[in-house]
């Protein structure tokens, strides 16, 4: 693994929220991060759905992390603003959120995510949210 490989799987795993969510990295590269969550019954809302706070959780940190790709060392993200768009509800037995980065600059980066519904263990999938979000770059302990 490479520094910010390695930087990204420290952070991620001092995160309580991504193991409660039973999430994983699933990928890390310069200004991509996917983050993988399976269906979990505790994860759900009333009707059966995986809950849009989860959806959110998963698709936010693997935006915050490839703008963590992106950023200088020593720093640190945080989340300025977001805004997701759900598509269709989350109906799958694995979600995988998709983090980019769009533009990087020197104190905010804006990043675009999706989060992708897999039914089965194939390639095939459904986009249940899009979310475009700003990070922000801060000193790290801040």
């Amino acid at each position: 693994m490479n520094e910010f490989q390695q930087r990204i799987a420290a952070s991620f795993a001092a995160q309580g929220l991504m193991a409660t969510l039973g999430a994983r990295l699933a990928l890390v590269a310069e200004g991509e991060v996917h983050i993988e969550m399976p269906f979990s019954t505790h994860l759900s809302q009333q009707q059966g759905f995986v809950h849009a706070g989860a959806i959110t959780s998963i698709v936010d940190s693997a935006c915050g992390y490839a703008a963590l790709t992106r950023s200088p060392p020593g720093s640190e993200i945080v989340t300025a603003e977001f805004k997701t768009n759900f598509m269709r509800p989350a109906m799958g037995t694995r979600f995988l959120a998709v983090g980019k980065v769009q533009n990087a600059g020197r104190m905010l980066t804006v990043c675009t995510g999706e989060v992708r519904a897999y039914t089965g263990d194939g390639p095939d999938y459904k986009v249940v949210a899009l979310m475009q979000a700003t990070m922000v770059n801060v000193p790290a302990g801040a």
